[in-house]
This record gives structure tokens, C-alpha cells and sequence, in this order.
């Protein structure tokens, strides 16, 4: 799983961009000042950074510095209310990847997140186990008890990419957005198909279900 540090000295805010990140498939070590942020990251290391700037302490530009003195590839997210263009280009000259500037849109902060994350091939896990289902990025291959699933390479790649985000719902304008792109025959309609067809092929799998999130669109459950 996906591993973010939270530096955030606002308690209430910190409470609920975590909540929403846990809501996503992600798994959150929440700090209240940089000091605690860096600490947990020399412990346990990181996929990403997401972190305010004024705080006590060590503040995010510190953190920033600190972090990606030690780390050259994991993509830092600021949250700030400075929007000054001296702050951007302190923070981008530390080796930030991008900013959120307060208060903003949860649903397009955990867009981001997911932005940074992809653009980063964090979520590219060459091989994913499922129970009884191995899936194979690399050899595009699926395997259900030692035998090949017969999946088109569309169904490989939605199939993959639930699993690669367990819990976390996808909308189908998403989905579709990724794995149709501009081709206008496709509809939400064309998702629903698709969907129903993965859990025909996948009904034996033991290890997690395809779950329908009504009015928003799909999210794999371990089981």
C-alpha cells in the first residue's frame, strides 16, 4: 500500500485531509509539525510528502529540503495559504512537485495526489496477488489458480488498476478518461459493460470483489 506523510499543525484540518486520503486506499502516518514528519520518515520511509509550510518547529521548507536531500524521487505536495510567487519558487527551488493552496477542493486535492503519484510510477507495482488471482503488469498475464484468465488488454489494465488502489472508488468519468481517452463510442454505459464482464471472468477469484459505488462508479474490496 501506498504510504503519505501528513505534516499539518491545523488539527482539524489535518483530521480530515487524512481521512479523506484513508477514504482513497491510502495509508496516512499524520504529523503535526515537520519535526514529527521527518522523524516517521527516517523510520519508515515514504511514497509521498504532503505537507503545510507555517508550522512550529521545522517548518515545510525545511522538511522539503530535508526529505529530498534524502530522497531525489518521491514527489512532495505543499498545502499552503501563501500564494505569493517568492514562496512557489523557493518551494519548486527545493524540489517541491506541486501546490494546493488553501482552503481547496478535497475531491481535486485527491485528483492531484494521484497525479503525482502516477506521474512518480509509484503505483506501478510489477505483480499483484489477489487470494487466488496473480496478475503480472510487466507480462500483462493473469493467472487463477495456476491457469491463464482469458482477459482483453483493456479488461488486464481496469482490473489492475482497482486492485492497485484497493478500497478506493473510481468514477467511470475517470476511468474512462484513462482507459478509452478520446474515443467518442465510449459512454459510462461502456464502463457498466465492462465491469459486469470482469466479474463474470473473475467470479471464482477468492481474494476481493468488484463493488459498484451507486452514483459515483467502482472500487475493488479485499476480502
Amino acid at each position: 500500500m501506498i504510504r503519505i506523510i501528513l505534516a499539518e499543525d491545523d488539527d482539524a484540518l489535518r483530521g480530515v485531509v487524512a481521512s479523506a486520503l484513508i477514504r482513497d486506499g491510502y495509508d496516512v502516518t499524520a504529523c503535526r509539525n515537520g519535526t514529527e514528519a521527518f522523524e516517521s520518515f527516517e523510520t519508515g520511509g515514504a511514497d509521498m510528502l504532503v505537507t503545510d509550510i507555517l508550522m512550529p518547529g521545522m517548518d515545510g521548507f525545511e522538511l522539503a529540503k530535508r526529505v529530498r536531500a534524502a530522497d531525489k524521487r518521491i514527489p512532495i505536495l505543499f498545502m499552503t495559504a501563501l500564494d505569493d510567487t517568492m514562496s512557489k519558487k523557493k518551494g519548486y527551488t527545493l524540489g517541491i512537485d506541486d501546490y494546493v493552496e488553501k482552503p481547496f477542493d478535497m475531491e481535486l486535492f485527491l485528483l492531484r495526489v494521484a497525479s503525482l503519484l502516477r506521474r512518480a510510477d509509484i503505483q506501478k507495482s510489477k505483480e499483484i496477488v489477489a487470494g487466488n488471482l496473480r496478475m503480472n503488469e510487466e507480462e500483462h498475464t493473469a493467472y487463477m489458480d495456476g491457469a491463464e484468465l482469458p482477459l482483453t488488454v483493456r479488461e488486464f489494465d481496469l482490473l489492475f488498476k482497482l486492485l492497485s488502489y484497493p478500497k478506493r472508488t473510481f468514477t467511470r468519468m475517470q476511468l474512462m478518461d484513462e482507459f478509452w481517452g478520446y474515443d467518442s463510442s465510449a459512454t459510462s454505459r461502456t464502463v457498466d459493460v465492462y465491469m459486469a464482464k470482469l466479474r463474470e471472468k473473475t467470479a471464482g477469484c477468492t481474494g476481493f470483489e468488484i463493488v459498484t459505488v451507486h452514483g459515483l462508479g467502482y472500487k475493488a474490496v479485499l476480502r
